[in-house]
């Protein structure tokens, strides 16, 4: 079987420490609209320019999107994630989580590569009460809505975006762009991420 068939592929941002799996930001239930909104984290967001628009980066977002369908979903990402041998895997480097049953897809592939640390970024509050089922290899960050907000205080794990860059705890910008041997979004005992405005 070709596990990429069903899932289409998993991308390798030049970014990160490891793979990524990306959706397309037009289809975020609450991105979509904050992206409208002037001040939001979500306003300009990179995901929506660049090389993202390109119509083949569409096409496979979308093929991505239409996937989590096929009832072999999980067992084929779990099958690609372990193949790649990748310690670090980021969810949705573009795109969020869908509904009930993605994000509960999303925790048995997490259970099915125990090798590998999982990190999701969500700007959809509702996971939160399913928090108590996620696995422990992997950490959900709750996105704080504004730039220069406060980091929703009911979460265990979030992220920020701030306007002064001295601010931000996010080293990439210093380092060429990448994460480098920083792992702080994947870290559990961090409780807060804070990445400089775009």
């Amino acid at each position: 079987m070709n596990y990429k068939d069903i899932t289409g592929s998993l991308s390798k941002p030049s970014k990160m420490p490891g793979h990524a799996y990306g959706l397309p930001a037009q289809e975020c239930k609450t991105g979509s609209k904050l992206a409208k909104v002037e001040g939001t984290t979500c306003s300009g967001c990179y995901a929506l320019k660049g090389c993202y628009v390109f119509k083949v980066v569409k096409a496979a977002q979308y093929k991505r999107l239409e996937s989590i369908q096929n009832p072999q979903w999980v067992e084929a990402m779990a099958a690609q994630i372990n193949a790649k041998r990748s310690k670090f895997f980021r969810w949705h480097d573009s795109g969020d989580v869908q509904d009930r049953a993605h994000l509960l897809k999303i925790f048995s592939v997490c259970r099915l590569t125990p090798e590998t640390s999982h990190w999701m970024p969500t700007r959809e509050a509702w996971v939160k009460k399913y928090m108590h089922l996620a696995p422990a290899n992997l950490v959900v960050r709750f996105s704080a809505t504004m730039v220069d907000g406060d980091a929703p205080a009911s979460w265990a794990h979030t992220s920020t975006v701030v306007s002064n860059k001295d601010r931000a705890t996010c080293p990439a910008p210093q380092q060429g762009n990448q994460c480098k041997d920083c792992r702080a979004c994947w870290d559990k005992s961090v409780k807060n991420v804070a990445y400089g405005a775009h």
